[in-house]
């Protein structure tokens, strides 16, 4: 078994090029089993005029078309911000094995906060969950992102 090494720093090198493009700072990188980057972005919603294109779910969608498969077993999501419920059932929907993620969103998260999603019997999947991550620098930039905007 390889050393566990967190790929959370390039989550927040995502989080940082989105808020750079003008979205809400939070980054995403999926690993597989073998420890490699298969996937990275941040946040793109207004990019794309998408509402669903989460920094998770892009680079879930990003893993699938590469690996031709709805699931990816064995992969490691690290994210910088805890996800809402849609990125939740998502990452469920996957079968993602662990997710790793920075900051709480008491307002909008899906996981430990909110309605969370895995202790639903709708979530067929369950992933191992690791949370405060580098929580802290990924707290930071979201708030100097929206003190900027208020």
């Amino acid at each position: 078994m390889s050393p566990f090494t967190s790929h959370m720093e390039e989550a927040l090198e995502e989080a940082r090029a989105a808020a750079a493009r003008g979205e809400v700072p939070v980054g995403a990188v999926l690993v597989d089993p073998a420890g490699r980057v298969v996937a990275r972005d941040g946040n793109r919603t207004r990019e794309l005029c998408d509402p669903t294109a989460h920094a998770e779910v892009q680079v879930i969608r990003a893993a699938c078309r590469a690996a031709g498969s709805e699931r990816l077993p064995g992969h490691t999501l690290y994210v910088t911000l805890e996800p809402c419920p849609a990125c939740a059932m998502v990452i469920s929907a996957a079968r993602i094995a662990r997710l790793c993620y920075g900051a709480a969103d008491p307002k909008s998260g899906g996981v430990a906060q909110g309605p969370r999603i895995f202790t639903h019997p709708q979530a067929h999947h369950v992933p191992e969950i690791y949370d405060g991550i580098a929580a802290e620098p990924a707290e930071r930039l979201l708030k100097a992102f929206f003190a900027t905007r208020r």
